[in-house]
């Protein structure tokens, strides 16, 4: 078939290709699609590689120019823990997973792209998703609450602060030990859905803003992301970062943190070549593997004489939403998300996101995990209480040093030239010891109020270092709302 016949056929054209043993494909897109007729509109050739072998596809039209909104069937997870959040290029529905019932865990993820790829919506169906198939979703928008405002009263809890962040991560890793002790009195080493606890997701959208070099809270929130994918996977907490960039520095300087959650699900937006070059190098992607960049309009180039008279056409179809799930069987086929939300910006709420999230309440903690969770989540709807809590919490951290890596940390310089400031935590201990007996949290606050160091305000501050000491097995509860020290 010639170059001619391709870009005249109507019909879908598939080519395999096969490279000699020893070599791996690689490929120019502009220059292959001049070979194959189709420069008018480089979207109708389809280029998906894998070491030695690829697959062309060349279609009359652009096959993902248009996409429909999703079914209520698309959001419900199949018995493999998935939802349909689009099409690939062939038209075969793209899926992604929410929880893995083969070994009972919560899942892992990034969601990657740059400015205007899509993450907002894609966020809001995962979000509407979770609330169908009533997984317990915690959110934290860096964005200040506008990345997906019609998550407010959609979900468990809606964290718009980097304080309030820093709390809610802090509370979904005491769930997740909360859930380890319970989990290991019955004897079980994996996660079933409702059996007793609902599957719980956290997620941080505009992750970089909280993570990135210089972040005021950057070592706090990157320390409890840390744990929470260190406990949460087996105990049905899951944890999502959804960012603008991949960079090791953009996303708390961790290794240890990028290396947990690459192995999770990886959904690949639009990016910049900075960013393709890191995933590279961190393994993310194969180098034997090439991806066809996205580009941010389906727009074909033109060129135009500057004797053509005709107004220029600016009806063309952009991007959003189109990605690679690089955790998939298919990392090198590209799909597009589903149309989530209205086409035309609006002055408000979007009627349909708000229709995707479907009718009733969303899905709430366990009961049992509460007292756990601490002060901050029962604060989570009440705009008062919370924003005295983040207030404590600046406190608390302005205590520590901005320099130190997390809880239990060190906080001198080396050669010891400044002295350790004395945690909250360590006033509460020095209070019970003193007292040789259960104590209230109000018994503790006036104690610590009276050891001759700053003053704290509110008895929630209190109650969560006991909840932390607690968790951590340095206090025991000796009685209703009473603590002692665990060997007292």
């Amino acid at each position: 078939m010639s170059a001619h016949t391709l870009a005249r056929s109507d019909e879908i054209v598939e080519l395999m290709l096969e490279a000699p043993p020893g070599q791996v494909i690689k490929y120019d897109k502009e220059a292959l699609c001049s070979a194959l007729g189709v420069s008018d509109d480089p979207a109708r050739v389809v280029v998906e590689t894998s070491g030695r072998q690829a697959i062309v596809t060349i279609y009359p039209f652009n096959p993902l120019a248009v996409m429909p909104p999703p079914s209520p069937s698309d959001m419900l997870m199949d018995r493999y823990g998935r939802i349909v959040v689009g099409r690939h290029h062939n038209g075969r529905p793209a899926r992604r997973r929410l929880f893995d019932p083969r070994t009972g865990s919560a899942v892992r993820a990034f969601v990657l792209g740059t400015t205007g790829a899509g993450k907002s919506r894609t966020v809001q169906y995962t979000l509407a998703a979770e609330k169908r198939n009533r997984i317990v979703s915690w959110y934290g928008d860096l964005k200040g609450g506008q990345s997906a405002p019609e998550s407010e009263g959609q979900v468990d809890w809606r964290a718009t602060s980097q304080e309030e962040v820093v709390l809610m991560l802090r509370a979904a890793v005491a769930v997740a030990q909360a859930r380890q002790r319970r989990y290991a009195a019955l004897g079980r080493n994996a996660f079933l859905i409702g059996d007793p606890d609902p599957l719980m997701s956290v997620r941080l959208d505009e992750a970089n803003r909280g993570l990135e070099r210089g972040a005021p809270y950057r070592d706090e929130m990157t320390y409890w992301i840390k744990e929470l994918g260190r406990t949460g996977r087996s105990v049905g907490i899951g944890i999502e970062l959804d960012a603008q960039a991949s960079h090791l520095e953009e996303l708390g300087g961790s290794d240890t943190l990028r290396a947990m959650l690459k192995e999770g699900e990886i959904v690949l937006l639009r990016w910049s070549s900075s960013m393709m070059a890191q995933l590279v190098a961190d393994g993310l992607l194969s180098a034997a593997q090439s991806l066809t960049p996205i580009p941010k309009q389906f727009k074909p180039v033109q060129l135009r004489s500057q004797f053509d008279l005709a107004d220029d056409d600016d009806d063309f179809c952009d991007t959003q939403g189109t990605a690679y799930l690089l955790s998939s069987s298919t990392p090198t086929s590209m799909m597009r998300h589903w149309r989530i939300g209205s086409i035309a910006p609006l002055p408000g709420l979007d009627p349909e996101i708000l229709a995707l999230y479907g009718p009733g309440e969303p899905a709430q903690l366990e009961e049992a995990s509460w007292d756990a969770a601490g002060a901050a989540y029962a604060a989570r709807h009440d705009q008062a209480d919370m924003a005295a809590l983040c207030a404590e919490l600046r406190e608390e951290l302005s205590q520590k040093g901005r320099g130190q890596a997390g809880p239990g940390g060190d906080d001198e310089p080396e050669g010891g030239a400044r002295r350790r400031p004395r945690l909250l935590a360590d006033r509460v201990m020095a209070a019970l010891a003193d007292a040789g007996a259960p104590m209230s949290v109000e018994d503790v606050l006036a104690s610590v109020n009276a050891d001759g160091g700053r003053q704290v305000k509110s008895a929630n501050s209190v109650r969560n270092a006991l909840r932390d000491l607690v968790n951590a097995g340095d206090v025991a509860r000796g009685g209703h709302g009473m603590y002692v020290l665990q060997n007292a």
